[in-house]
């Protein structure tokens, strides 16, 4: 029989397989980690350049997030600012992105996922329908929200927002708890993949005609990130 010396190291070795399996953006081992994003090493992330070079540029990022975005361009009317390590290596490690969402007259920032992050969304200007919907079995969660207030999207739920202004613009900022929180647009995904999912599995799924998902697959998916 097992000792309970060894019981209480399985169970922590257990616990730490565990904590490794479902961490997301876990924390830094060091002050920070400035993104090498010419190094040839592949890691969950990206690899640090040296901290002896870093520079006051390296935490800042000239995003001039307090300009509107064109959102003409945009059949959705919309247009998405992301703030990542992608283009803010500072980011590297820290588990924070942001991103600035600009909303033409009933324009919509249609629905999406996060991978691997829950968004914080406050909104600037403008009034704005949004919600998510959970997992199975599938409930709705939305309201209409002003300047000034704020609502929570958790991780990896279907979530959208919408400008109920029929002459004005909207916009709002989003906190996102990955440094690389990853977009999936629902009906970019479905009738936009390359290569395109089966007619059969499409027809069946959403109980229609091929010839309705032909038509839906031949469409331009807007694709409103920048």
């Amino acid at each position: 029989m097992a000792s309970s010396s060894s019981l209480f190291l399985l169970a922590g070795l257990l616990a730490l397989a565990s904590w490794q399996a479902t961490a997301y953006d876990p924390s830094p081992l060091q002050d920070f980690c400035i993104a090498d994003m010419k190094s040839p090493v592949r890691v969950n992330g990206f690899a640090c350049k040296d901290p002896m070079t870093a520079t006051p540029d390296d935490f800042f990022n000239p995003a001039m997030l307090d300009q509107a975005r064109d959102t003409k361009a945009s059949k959705v009317r919309s247009n998405v600012t992301n703030i990542n390590v992608m283009n803010f290596p500072g980011l590297n490690t820290l588990g924070i992105s942001l991103a600035r969402i600009d909303y033409g007259p009933l324009g919509v920032n249609t629905p999406h996922i996060h991978p691997r992050a829950t968004e914080l969304l406050t909104v600037l200007e403008g009034t704005l329908y949004l919600g998510f919907v959970t997992s199975n079995p599938n409930r709705l969660f939305s309201k209409i929200v002003k300047k000034g207030d704020v609502f929570v999207f958790p991780k990896a739920m279907i979530h959208f927002q919408m400008n109920l202004a029929h002459d004005k613009p909207a916009a709002a900022l989003s906190s996102l708890s990955s440094q690389n929180p990853g977009v999936i647009s629902i009906a970019n995904a479905v009738f936009g993949s390359k290569p395109p999912i089966s007619d059969d599995v499409l027809a069946t799924a959403f109980q229609v005609e091929k010839d309705l998902i032909h038509w839906l697959q031949s469409q331009f998916w807007e694709n409103n990130n920048y």
